[in-house]
């Protein structure tokens, strides 16, 4: 088993080793911390096109005879998908890949929203993906086959929101393990392959516009900046200079005298609170241009792409966070928001560039740059309770939160393929990519007003009877800064070698990848303790803390006005490198039997060093020994093997069969014994030293059917065996919200089926002035479970932390035991128009492991059915309307019957018109 092999930490003889590697990455970490610099990337980026098809019939005469007029009429998703369909066919291991035109069809806009239509697919939080029910951790990302840095702080895998739909020609996902691709295997692997240079001259232009039902009625704004239009902040929200300078003296804040301190606070913006607006309409515009050329043995060409939207989105919301249970065994909500009201304001830009020189069609060389932008803006006004501020007492709070974050990703791609046929036909192809990924969120800010139904009227006005909050945390201020950094290169050579029965194709590959992240972050809150006889009444901090009051109002004794409230491991450099080779053989027999497989043999290197955000040095004792420095690193070397048998019964039926053995490695934050909180959840999470990779077992067998006609069908099982599954762990906390900490469960397992299919509606023949060949349904099934166990004590063991987790035996986190996508689709015989519905839904997962008492707290089903109609008035044409979440569905979080935490989605709407110019 290649788990023997591993490397471990707690080995003696090991210690030194990573010691002498932690110390030298940290070294070299502390010589190159530039501070993350910011590019705006202008750019982007095409809408996907609905190629045009007609059916035409021809009909020509002659004096004596006729010829009989035959019409040809083949399905846009049918005549567009062939491709797609024939790539997924011809893989060695199993893939499931969809194009652009389907991504177009069922109208996703990114490319998180349109992989829940891949079989055995979920989206958790708009961003991540669950393959066969296995969190984010357990996939792994590329772009056009190479590795991508992650804009998020507490995670190493990249939010798939990023990637706007307009740029995307497909996406791939392989779920049976092969040699050739990254050890860091669970769900699968995920490959965005971006748009490539066009056959023909291509210029188009499109625009769209739209909104969403729940955007209606006004929602919340504040003063931002002027630049907010274009996804830019304009300095409005960034921390005072004076403050940044301390930071970068590493001057702590409360080393300065009051006057001092005074002075930063007051250049503190605080215009933040919320004012009611209208809405505004949503709105994008995209732009394409490309073309290819060619003189002799050369061919060359190239596609640019810009686009831009800005869209609103208003929500009401529940947030609960601590329930009390009942004599009854209902549940009470203790402390948490009952009434929220969120208005989001994201602005997206994105930017392509692809350039190509093919030669003898021998030799081929391609470059990509790719600039992705997408800003969030999100302001929640927030009334609830806590454990000490009750209802039954008269009282409320209510907290303004403002969150504002801009993500950006900059990469730049070069690849080259080559065939030598004067050589045995050896291919050689190579790619290098250097890819950085940045998140900027200046200024969040949460503020708390104490509400106090004076005149016991039952109500509560929000103006009169409101009052900012005495307390040492009246208000906080995050500032957060990240830099990723990725640089990914490798070569694969191909010997083709022909026999009279059978071809065999010899592989030889390798592939390295250098990782730097720089983190920081800093949180300053506003302390109203340190007034003296200041009244706080009001609902709106500008107007109380005013600055003649901070400046001038006297203060209790020593106290200050600001305070920071960074801890430890807030601030933190990473590096991760990996070394990898692989052989791997594909051999054809007698065009019956596939056999390809192969070993892949990685060395992985990780080094996670916290830094104290007062001093600006590592956290580590002023003499650290070899062990305190090989707890912050992380190192294992190992071969991977896999093995897929494919089984040709005809041409049109094969059966597959596939084994790979791969591993999950703890993400970059999870070994690093410092606490940091996670920006989606508030939690406080904590990483373990002692974490230990997960081995896992995969097995897949898969039967399909494929016609002529476009149509078919696959039925697939999967089994996966995991030692040491990683799982987040909830630990009680005294007051406020339970400390997440890092643990590895005894053993778990998944398995399921999944069922794919495409069919036509031409059995039906003729009815109602219609043909049944002009409708198709499409979709896919997953049906599957899993089951983990913990050992409580374990954990504790290595943890250090209690566990009292509700059920130690439960599912996967985010594991859902069905997935249903079905498409059905209407093409008009003359192609001028199509339609189609398309319905996504997931059964119930866990998000939030129960503890004490409490039951796992489980994401509802959301039904979503979304319509796309697109109608073609010229050939160069396309209007496309397009309304998503018909049923009005809302996100909830529920258990014990209880409602945790919900949001509504509204029913979101949008016309675009493109314009091709050829």
């Amino acid at each position: 088993m290649h788990s023997a092999k591993k490397i471990k930490l707690n080995k003696q003889n090991n210690c030194l080793r990573l010691s002498g590697l932690a110390l030298a990455i940290i070294t070299s970490l502390a010589a190159t911390s530039a501070v993350a610099e910011q590019t705006l990337a202008v750019a982007e980026q095409t809408l996907a096109v609905a190629g045009q098809t007609l059916a035409v019939a021809e009909q020509t005469s002659a004096e004596d005879e006729a010829i009989e007029e035959v019409v040809v009429k083949v399905s846009r998703l049918k005549g567009t998908a062939s491709a797609i369909i024939e790539e997924r066919r011809n893989q060695a291991f199993i893939a499931d890949i969809l194009g652009a035109e389907q991504i177009s069809r069922t109208g996703d806009s990114d490319a998180a929203a349109a992989l829940r239509r891949v079989t055995g697919v979920t989206l958790v939080d708009g961003k991540f993906i669950y393959v066969r029910g296995l969190g984010e951790r357990y996939s792994s990302t590329q772009l056009n086959g190479a590795a991508v840095p992650s804009p998020d702080p507490t995670r190493s895998v990249i939010p798939l929101d990023l990637f706007p739909a307009s740029i995307i020609e497909s996406l791939s996902v392989q779920k049976s393990y092969s040699p050739s691709m990254p050890a860091h295997f669970g769900g699968g692997n995920v490959d965005i392959r971006l748009k490539s240079i066009p056959t023909d001259f291509l210029f188009n232009i499109s625009g769209n516009l739209g909104g969403n039902s729940e955007n209606f009625d006004d929602g919340y704004s504040y003063k931002g900046g002027s630049d907010d239009w274009r996804g830019q902040d304009d300095g409005t929200r960034a921390a005072p200079k004076t403050l940044q300078k301390l930071w970068k003296n590493h001057s702590p804040l409360k080393n300065l005298s009051q006057d001092e301190n005074r002075a930063i606070a007051a250049q503190l913006n605080r215009d933040y609170d919320p004012v009611r607006e209208n809405i505004a309409p949503d709105f994008g515009v995209d732009v394409a241009l490309g073309d290819k050329f060619e003189q002799g043995k050369y061919r060359w060409g190239y596609l640019t792409s810009l686009s831009y939207d800005n869209e609103w989105q208003v929500s009401e919301l529940y947030e609960g966070q601590d329930f009390r249970n009942n004599t009854d065994d209902s549940w009470s909500l203790v402390r948490g928001f009952d009434q929220v009201t969120s208005t989001e304001h994201s602005v997206k830009w994105s930017g392509l560039l692809n350039l190509g020189v093919e030669y003898d069609r021998d030799h081929r060389l391609d470059y990509s740059f790719i600039v992705l932008r997408d800003t969030a803006d999100e302001i929640k006004d927030k009334l609830g309770n806590t454990n000490n501020v009750l209802l039954s007492d008269g009282l409320r709070i209510r907290d303004s939160d403002v969150s504002y974050e801009e993500r950006e990703m900059i990469a730049n791609q070069v690849r080259g393929t080559h065939n030598l046929p004067w050589l045995w036909n050896i291919g050689f192809d190579w790619k290098y990519s250097d890819a950085r990924s940045s998140r900027y969120a200046p200024g969040n800010v949460s503020t708390r007003y104490i509400l106090s139904d004076e005149n016991e009227d039952g109500t509560f006005d929000l103006t009169n009877e409101s009052s900012l909050r005495n307390a040492s945390t009246a208000s906080r201020y995050s500032f957060q800064d990240l830099e990723d950094k990725v640089e990914n290169s490798g070569f694969n050579l191909s010997l083709p070698i022909t026999f009279s029965q059978s071809e065999i194709e010899l592989k030889f590959g390798g592939d390295f990848i250098e990782k730097t992240r720089d983190a920081f972050s800093r949180r300053i809150d506003v302390n109203t303790l340190a007034f003296e006889e200041l009244s706080l009444s009001g609902d709106r901090m500008n107007d109380i803390l005013t600055d003649d009051i901070i400046l001038n109002q006297p203060l209790q004794g020593s106290e200050t006005v600001i305070r920071d409230t960074s801890v430890m491991g807030d601030d933190y450099y990473s590096a991760q490198m990996t070394d990898a080779y692989y052989v791997e053989a594909d051999w054809f027999i007698d065009n019956t039997w596939r056999i390809s497989g192969g070993f892949r043999w990685e060395d992985y290197r990780q080094v996670v060093a916290p830094l104290d955000p007062a001093t600006g040095r590592f956290d580590l004792p002023p003499q650290p020994t070899e062990e305190d420095l090989s707890k912050l690193a992380f190192q294992e070397d190992d071969i991977y093997s896999a093995l897929a048998l494919t089984y040709l019964m005809s041409e049109a039926v094969q059966f597959r069969l596939s084994y790979g053995e791969t591993t999950i490695r703890p993400d970059i934050r999870e070994v690093a014994p410092s606490t940091y909180l996670d920006p989606l959840t508030g939690y406080p999470i904590r990483g373990t030293a002692g974490i230990e990779t997960t081995d896992i077992k995969n097995y897949d067998l898969r039967w399909e059917w494929y016609l002529d006609t476009g149509e078919n069908l696959s039925v697939g099982l999967f089994y996966k065996d995991m030692i040491n599954p990683i799982e987040s762990v909830q630990s009680p906390g005294q007051d406020g919200p339970p400390l997440i900490v890092i643990a590895n469960a005894d053993d778990g397992e998944v398995y399921g089926i999944e069922l794919e299919f495409m069919k036509d509606f031409a059995f039906l023949g003729d009815f109602a002035g219609m043909n049944g060949n002009d409708f198709f349904l499409s979709g896919n099934i997953t049906l599957s479970d899993s089951e983990i166990n913990i050992n409580t004590q374990r954990v504790v063991e290595q943890t250090g932390v209690s566990a009292a987790i509700t059920n130690p035996t439960r599912r996967m986190t985010g594991h859902s035991q069905y997935v249903v996508n079905l498409n059905l689709g209407y093409d008009a015989p003359n192609g001028n128009h199509s339609v189609t519905l398309a319905y996504n839904v997931f059964g119930e997962r866990i998000i939030i492991p129960g503890i004490e008492g409490q039951d796992d707290k489980y994401e509802q089903p959301f039904h979503s059915l979304d319509m796309v109609y697109t109608y073609y008035p010229t050939y160069a044409t396309t209007l496309k309307f397009k309304v998503q979440n018909l049923l009005d569905e809302s996100k909830e979080i529920a258990f014990s019957e209880t409602l945790f935490r919900s949001e509504t989605k509204g029913i979101a709407f949008d016309v675009s018109f493109k314009w091709d110019f050829d």
